[in-house]
């Protein structure tokens, strides 16, 4: 540490860091454009220069490290006159676009311009003018704003790892954009719109939609990934504008996917179900919600009487609340039945009983980016979770990453070791690297926790890469062995699981997987599965599974934000089912549902930003959120119409005033049951399997709200084309690329 003093403040810093960052946690604003807390230093807008006692001119903030004794001030007449020095070279060739740039009203260089700007300027030059290019549907771009800060430049290449943005040419014919004419295709593009301190770079999407002074912001979560984004929703007269980042460092940082950033557009640009919708002679009629529901309830009661309790199931998705996904449970097992499941992209269900009480990554969030080794099992992280594909980007800067997978995948981060290997062969590599841990004598007494791996793995032969592979978890002090969800798909995941585990005892290293949607940890929490009840609870008997209900079919069936031939595995099959079913109703947001094809009772509810709830992540944090906007039209929350439904079937304890009612129902069980469930180990019967992955899903496909964005359906990504896959740059363009 060392003592050092900012404007007569004496203060103790730890020594390298740099003067801004220590103004900063004193709460010394220094106004900067370059700089940000997440990516590299670049010094190269010197908006940060201050004055340090004893040096000959003003020195940059963010790239001059403290020393004991320094003396420093920013608000002295020289820091001031020098910051508006540089503010009026800046303004040189800026326009005069504030009136209609959507920057207006929380610009940076508007807020630092009025701080340290002057009135008038000496340059009366004719302005620089940049050609504007289309770099894709989610991002505008007004280049001559740019003042070359290379903040997009840098998160490309530090943080996403997808060198898309850079710089050519020099002095005033310095252009930021694309080197090759093509657009900006990552899955966390969007970020460049944050960080952007200008208007060069706005999102595509809402341009000319509103003023930043009209829109009121809300706080909520993103539901399309187990991360648990935060978000900020702006929102002018009940509609929603756009969606921005909040800063959390236990989930996203400051980051968000175009996933979580754009799905917004559903909901505005979607179309919407507006009125309870019944079938009647073939016919599709608009009707009232008591009608609606009384029908629902008449018809449910009828099967019941007329063809058991066990004719009726519930499906609901992992991007349902924990409230509606419990209150679903709560109606299908007070029917009598406990036929109820959110599970529709997992094929294996033979280990279902074995499982801890949710699914979980074993590993805070936050943690992954200081890994020294982690190992991937059927991951496809960038796709599937783009923002946890950052934090191990992160790792792999001191850290090694191996993966075994069916494909090669285009990661964003370098992998030391891949195996790329059919999937009815991941076992046997993962036995591999278990035998030869097994091995080691200080593995001796962990081997007995896993009673018949010795047999099981007895005839396997071990090779290098299980040698090395197993190598890098076993010598790093913090290590990892993560499941994606192609391995959690697989359909013999039960066993892939253990083995796994295995792995990761030997190695002394966490375990844990990523699994779909938002709320498969809610939705096992809430008892949303058939063979337990909510907080874990035990059951009498045990329901049928999403794919035991498909092969047996029911009778009836309550569907919760899902459309079956779209998410489920056997999609032919799990459509088949609902057209045979005597009764469906479903629950949904869109007049352009699947569920017209099959259903004789939809009902409009409310979207994601449209409903109070809480999403438990894979770190099991609950997080919860309340509505941003009104839902349009009779469309209403979700845990509402459950709640009411609830009450017309005669069913006790219905009487909820709001979502966090029912989620302390749900914490109460919590309390109750506590984490007693925990995994256990059953010893796979063979390694031999001709096992196989249902086909991955596109990233912009993955649910009813990403599937109605219609930026992103305008992607590259939503159309198949893999951005990694283009020429590599040349050299000279790496060498101007990283400005």
């Amino acid at each position: 540490m060392v003592t050092i003093e900012i404007n007569g403040q004496k203060i103790e810093a730890e020594q390298g860091s740099m003067i801004i960052e220590v103004a900063d946690s004193i709460g010394v604003e220094i106004p900067r454009f370059c700089y940000h807390k997440k990516l590299s230093v670049a010094a190269n807008c010197r908006m940060c220069l201050v004055e340090v006692e004893g040096q000959r001119k003003p020195l940059p903030a963010c790239a001059t490290p403290v020393a004991d004794g320094m003396i420093i001030r920013t608000e002295s007449d020289y820091a001031k006159d020098a910051q508006k020095s540089v503010m009026e070279f800046l303004l040189i060739n800026h326009p005069l676009d504030c009136p209609i740039c959507d920057q207006g009203g929380e610009c940076e260089l508007q807020d630092v311009a009025l701080e340290c700007g002057k009135d008038v300027s000496r340059f009366t030059e004719q302005k620089r003018v940049v050609e504007d290019k289309n770099i894709g549907p989610l991002i505008e771009t007004e280049m001559t704003r740019c003042i070359h800060c290379t903040r997009c430049v840098r998160f490309g290449r530090e943080v996403a790892g997808i060198r898309e943005m850079g710089a050519v040419g020099r002095g005033e014919h310095t252009e930021i954009g694309t080197f090759i004419e093509k657009s900006v295709d990552s899955e966390v593009s969007g970020n460049i719109i944050d960080l952007c301190p200008v208007g060069a770079l706005t999102a595509k999407p809402s341009r000319y939609q509103a003023r930043a002074w009209e829109m009121i912001q809300y706080d909520s979560i993103a539901p399309h990934d187990c991360i648990g984004a935060n978000l900020h929703v702006h929102t002018r007269r009940n509609e929603v504008i756009r969606v921005a980042p909040k800063e959390n460092e236990a989930t996203n940082e400051v980051w968000l996917s175009d996933r979580d950033r754009y799905s917004y557009e559903s909901l505005t640009k979607g179309q919407r179900l507006l009125a309870p919708m019944v079938k009647q002679n073939g016919e599709w009629q608009e009707t009232d919600w008591e009608t609606a529901l009384e029908k629902t309830a008449s018809k449910l009661n009828m099967i019941k009487e007329a063809q058991g309790a066990q004719q009726i199931a519930g499906i609901g998705s992992p991007i349902s609340t924990t409230e509606e996904l419990y209150l679903l449970q709560k109606i299908i097992r007070g029917l009598g039945s406990n036929n109820v499941d959110h599970r529709l992209r997992i094929s294996d269900f033979s280990g279902q009983k074995f499982e801890s009480l949710f699914p979980q990554l074993g590993i805070e969030l936050k943690d992954l980016e200081s890994l020294d080794a982690c190992l991937l099992v059927g991951s496809n992280m960038r796709k599937e979770q783009p923002l946890a594909a950052l934090r191990v980007r992160k790792a792999t800067r001191h850290g090694d990453v191996a993966s075994i997978s069916a494909h090669k995948n285009f990661n964003n981060f370098k992998l030391k070791h891949e195996l790329v290997v059919e999937p009815q062969n991941w076992g046997m590599q993962l036995a591999g690297m278990a035998k030869y841990l097994s091995e080691d004598e200080t593995n001796q007494e962990a081997l007995l926790k896993f009673e018949g791996l010795e047999a099981l793995i007895a005839d396997v032969e071990v090779n290098d890469k299980h040698k090395a592979m197993a190598k890098i978890l076993a010598d790093a002090e913090n290590s990892s062995v993560i499941l994606g969800l192609e391995a959690v798909e697989h359909s013999e995941a039960c066993d892939l699981r253990q083995l796994a585990k295995v792995v990761a005892t030997l190695s002394n290293s966490t375990y844990g997987f990523l699994s779909h949607g938002a709320n498969s940890a809610g939705a096992y929490l809430a008892g949303a599965i058939p063979h337990r009840g909510p907080a874990g609870a035990d059951v009498e008997e045990g329901g049928e599974t999403i794919d035991e209900m498909v092969s047996n079919g029911k009778k009836a069936l309550v569907l919760l934000k899902t459309e079956l031939s779209k998410d489920a595995v056997q999609k032919i099959q799990a459509k088949t089912m609902a057209e045979n079913a005597d009764f469906v109703v479903a629950l949904s947001s869109f007049a352009d549902d699947e569920a017209f094809e099959y259903a004789d009772v939809v009902l409009p509810i409310a979207g994601y930003l449209e409903s109070a709830g809480s999403y438990v992540n894979a770190n099991g944090i609950w997080q919860d959120f309340s509505a941003s906007v009104t839902a349009p039209g009779q469309a209403k929350p979700a845990w509402k119409v459950l709640r009411v439904l609830g009450n017309l079937l005669r069913l006790k304890n219905f009487d909820y005033v709001s979502a966090q009612d029912v989620m302390q129902e749900v914490k109460g069980r919590m309390g109750a049951v506590g984490d007693k469930i925990k995994s256990k180990w059953n010893c796979p019967e063979s390694l031999e399997h001709s096992a196989t992955c249902p086909e991955s899903v596109n990233i912009y496909q993955t649910d009813c709200y990403v599937r109605r964005a219609t930026a992103l359906q305008e992607t590259a990504l939503a159309q198949g084309k893999d951005e990694l896959k283009r020429p590599q740059l040349s050299p000279f363009h790496n060498i101007i690329g990283g400005v």
